[in-house]
């Protein structure tokens, strides 16, 4: 298992065992490691804006009910 951390601050953002494959160009997570690993404000509706909980450097967003089971989120 790998620790996906902030590039920036070395923040632990993911675990690998949250990550799944996604069609998108970029690692697809279903969840955070922690509750304080990042923070969130939202962007529009069903897309929230993820920052590093620590020193918030931009992450992308968190998709919401686009995760690979019903109702799970993609980050």
């Amino acid at each position: 298992p790998r620790i996906y951390v902030c590039a920036k601050c070395g923040h632990e953002l993911f675990s690998s065992r949250a990550k799944y494959e996604h069609s998108s160009p970029w690692p697809a997570f279903t969840e955070t490691l922690r509750g304080d690993s990042v923070a969130k404000r939202e962007e529009r509706p069903g897309a929230l804006k993820v920052t590093c909980g620590k020193c918030g450097n931009g992450l992308g967003h968190e998709f919401l009910n686009d995760g690979p089971k019903r109702g799970q989120s993609r980050f």
